[in-house]
């Protein structure tokens, strides 16, 4: 039985008066692929915040590979849960400055060979490390982003909406990315995509979430067959 890199037991999180998660109870499998998907509003992006700590729950257990994430330095969760944004946000420097940037924030430098292998695991050349990272494409970018998340090599990387931006050429490189970083490393992914199609294209497993509940979870083929009404509404378009 494969083992739970994450997992929620009767969660729920409240804030500004408003019950934002709702009982939630599944578990991320290590070393897979789980695309999260739901609504606008569904909970998506406050149950990232959950699983690296940013925010914490009302209620209920969360753990991190068997271990109660009370029970983490906040500093030792966020090198073993790691966060890929849409934005791809670049701080004012070269590529190298970027990269370095997780190591820099412990006052480390980072091994010029580890920044090329680095680079090179997300289809960027090694000579682009002193190139100024404002004058990457959009694409290179986000792939720098994931790059930079691999510096403290992360046990679970968790990526949030990180093709919306992009290309349908650059969308396909990052998904091509992913599945080669999830094969090459056994980093557990947990992707949020308003894309159906994608989530279906590259999750193992998903979530299907809708007003902080989670609705039905399993292999990603039940996003072709869901077995409740809810889910199949969605999935029609019918509800955003």
């Amino acid at each position: 039985m494969s083992q739970a890199a994450i997992l929620f037991r009767d969660v729920n999180f409240s804030a500004d008066g408003l019950h934002i998660l709702k009982n939630i109870t599944g578990s991320f499998t290590e070393g897979k692929i789980t695309t999260l998907v739901g609504p606008s509003g569904a909970g998506k992006s406050t149950l990232f915040k959950l699983c690296n700590g940013l925010r914490s729950p009302n209620s209920g257990e969360i753990l991190i590979k068997g271990k109660p994430i009370e029970a983490y330095d906040p500093v030792e969760l966020r090198r073993n849960v790691g966060i890929a944004l849409q934005s791809a946000t670049m701080v004012k420097g070269s590529v190298l400055e970027n990269l370095e940037l997780p190591l820099t924030l412990q006052g480390k430098k980072i091994d010029i060979d580890f920044a090329k292998e680095l680079l090179h695991d997300v289809g960027l050349a090694g000579d682009l490390l002193e190139r100024n990272a404002k004058d990457l494409s959009g694409g290179q970018k986000q792939k720098l982003s994931i790059a930079r998340t691999l510096v403290n090599k992360p046990k679970v990387l968790l990526l949030d909406e990180i093709t919306s931006s992009l290309d349908r050429v650059s969308q396909h490189d990052i998904e091509e990315l992913i599945e080669k970083i999830n094969e090459k490393y056994g980093t557990t992914m947990i992707w949020i995509t308003h894309n159906l199609d994608q989530a279906l294209r590259i999750g193992h497993f998903t979530w299907v979430m809708m007003n902080g509940e989670l609705i039905e979870s399993g292999d990603s083929s039940l996003l072709k067959d869901p077995k409740d009404k809810r889910v199949q509404d969605f999935v029609k378009g019918e509800i955003e």
